[in-house]
């Protein structure tokens, strides 16, 4: 009983200093974005902002200088313009992995259950290919997928970036559809198509409701792996009319003079969306991904 008590409180311990380290560094920036610059600096640190101020979220949305950037002059022209634009990175990280979603889900569906129902010539190999191509490095397609999107001129472009995302997200959710499919029973779809469903009736009506799980766990990992991708975003961006989030934070952390309480907000605001999505679909996610991943 003494070993069982003891090892509860290892793994308890374990797990509370795994919190912590991933939560403080959020927690952080949460206190950061709510206080002014000069209380940021003072010693001993106020870990609680005392007091609390929004004006650092009113001056990105609205442009409104806070009063104590003006007072003491803290508050830098550079970092004033970058800052200013993390709300239109924040609309283009939203659209861009929106649709990205989109065609994972309806894309991946498809390709997904015919692997799953179907034995066609070559359907292996496709399906090894498939998986093989998620296992290439990034890097080492970055720059012919740059020189593909510069001839069709859609460099700058949001559709470039659902294009490349698609493309890295299609792989996994494949995978992970398609092992998800053969684990359900055929003779429900078999009872559908005798009732007079075709094969597309059967996947709507039948499949579809039982993989939802499955659906939930691969369509929130688009959806994360999008909103966060910073390479190609990076690359292929140049405007906020297409750069993302990512690399709007990344243009006001690398500034000499940043504020540090802006890169906070920007960092607040840039993890809210993807925290509201584990939050709401995280029962199905981890079903998903677990029933997924342990059938054979």
């Amino acid at each position: 009983m003494r070993r069982g008590w003891g090892q509860t409180l290892l793994l308890a311990a374990a797990g509370l200093v795994l919190a912590l380290a991933i939560l403080l560094p959020f927690l952080w920036a949460l206190s950061a974005s709510l206080q002014t610059e000069s209380a940021l600096f003072e010693r001993p640190p106020h870990w609680v902002p005392d007091p609390a101020t929004t004006e650092n979220y009113q001056y990105v949305f609205t442009g409104e200088v806070p009063q104590a950037y003006e007072v003491r002059g803290l508050l830098r022209s550079p970092v004033t313009q970058e800052a200013r634009t993390l709300p239109e990175g924040l609309r283009n990280s939203f659209i861009v992995a929106t649709f990205v979603v989109f065609i994972n889900l309806v894309l991946g569906t498809l390709a997904a259950y015919t692997f799953a129902r179907e034995r066609f010539r070559g359907g292996q190999a496709a399906f090894v290919f498939i998986l093989g191509s998620r296992l290439l490095p990034v890097v080492a397609v970055a720059i012919p997928i740059y020189m593909i999107l510069r001839e069709l001129e859609l460099l700058d472009t949001k559709l470039a970036l659902v294009l490349v995302h698609s493309a890295f997200t299609l792989p996994f959710t494949i995978w992970v559809l398609t092992l998800y499919f053969r684990s359900l029973p055929r003779e429900m779809e078999e009872a559908a198509r005798v009732d007079g469903a075709t094969r597309f009736g059967a996947l709507r009506h039948v499949v579809l409701p039982l993989a939802a799980p499955g659906l939930a766990a691969v369509g929130a990992f688009a959806f994360l792996f999008s909103y966060s991708e910073f390479m190609f975003a990076l690359l292929t961006t140049s405007t906020t009319n297409a750069k993302t989030v990512p690399v709007m934070i990344s243009a006001i952390s690398v500034n000499p003079d940043a504020s540090y309480t802006l890169i906070a907000v920007g960092i607040v605001l840039s993890i809210a969306a993807p925290m509201a999505l584990a939050l709401v679909f995280r029962r199905y996610i981890t079903t998903g991904l677990v029933a997924s991943l342990t059938r054979d």
